[in-house]
């Protein structure tokens, strides 16, 4: 394919709304030929290698065990990529290495298939915060993991690691999680946590967290000039999909619904305030994130129906959809509408809440 063609560098505005980014585009096998030799280059030789989420939570958690054990080697690590990163350190890591998994949930058995081989040669502790099936967490333990999940309304996972490493962090590492958790529950009361999760996003994992383990959620003024920067572009397509979106009446709830390369939180803070109990925003890359309010705190259910899963308020999926380039082409032109379509319908399915269980949080 000519590069030209995927440039994102000289589409449109209009037109970068509704296509996916350059790495969209590359075949999943030259990723993974890649992410091997990156990880092999950053497990081997290292006393401690952290398995984690590349966002704002989960680089938060290798600061913290940066801070704590001296130096630790990251591996970024997706949702669905949680079998591959504990082969690489199978494979990969030192005898005497110890490995921490951070903000990371699997959604079956096989995404810890390699895990008991991992906990037999090493030591192996797990920090999350997300809602996790009661049979995947008996297996993690089973394993001889070190398990801690904290509650997901309330905490994130940095707060769960700042307490579980016996450590005596300096304050500005109790303030990142703090800051971090504001952002990754959506209460939005510190300014500070959207540019942190901006710079999660746009920067390059380990200058993220270098950043703040130096400086905590206090940024430094070229961090600051930089997000002000890229910030111009994002309200613009923040905007777009605004304008695109519709709000549906379902199954007695709200749900505003769009497509586009976004920023979802934001755009679900906007659905949020024409009314919506919940938001649904479509990815052109056939991804798409569900975003709750107090009225609706059922977004991992949704997205448990759909390949997915996640927090009450906040949670991801991927349709299972896809099956080839057309089903991406018709995805394009038609602005995400299979994928609405599905995810509205896993809405429709849910069961209702009983009146005396009304604010309880439902398990999956």
């Amino acid at each position: 394919m000519d590069d030209y063609l995927i440039d994102d560098d000289r589409l449109s505005l209009s037109r970068k709304s509704v296509l996916p980014g350059e790495g969209f585009f590359v075949p999943d096998s030259v990723d993974e030929a890649r992410e091997e030799a990156e990880a092999r280059e950053a497990i081997v030789g290292a006393s401690t290698v952290v398995i984690a989420d590349p966002d704002a939570d989960g680089l938060a958690c290798v600061a913290l065990c940066r801070e704590a054990f001296g130096a630790a080697a990251l591996v970024p690590t997706g949702p669905h990529e949680i079998a591959d990163s504990l082969e690489y350190v199978a494979e990969f890591a030192d005898p005497d290495a110890r490995v921490v998994v951070c903000d990371l949930c699997p959604d079956d058995e096989r995404d810890i298939e390699p895990l008991a081989a991992v906990a037999e040669a090493h030591e192996v502790r797990w920090f999350d915060h997300h809602q996790w099936h009661e049979d995947l967490s008996l297996l993690v333990e089973e394993a001889g993991v070190d398990l801690v999940v904290g509650p997901s309304d309330e905490v994130c996972t940095a707060d769960v690691a700042l307490e579980a490493l016996e450590y005596d962090f300096p304050d500005r590492f109790a303030e990142l999680a703090a800051v971090t958790r504001d952002h990754d529950l959506w209460l939005r009361e510190d300014p500070r946590s959207d540019d942190l999760a901006d710079y999660s996003y746009w920067s390059e994992p380990e200058e993220y967290v270098e950043t703040v383990r130096e400086h905590g959620a206090d940024l430094p003024a070229e961090v600051e000039e930089y997000l002000a920067e890229r910030r111009v572009e994002k309200e613009a397509l923040i905007e777009q999909a605004v304008e695109r979106g519709q709000i549906e009446e379902v199954n007695g709830w709200t749900v505003g619904v769009t497509y586009g390369r976004c920023s979802q939180n934001e755009v679900a803070e906007a659905f949020r305030e024409q009314g919506a109990d919940a938001s649904v925003v479509v990815k052109p890359s056939g991804s798409a994130s569900i975003r709750g309010t107090d009225r609706f705190e059922r977004c991992h259910e949704v997205a448990a129906q759909v390949n997915g899963g996640g927090h009450p308020k906040a949670a991801g999926c991927k349709p299972d959809i896809y099956d080839d380039m057309l089903d991406y082409a018709h995805h394009w032109t038609t602005r995400g509408a299979i994928t609405k379509q599905v995810i509205l319908d896993a809405f429709r399915a849910l069961e209702p809440e009983d009146e005396d269980d009304e604010g309880i949080e439902t398990e999956t």
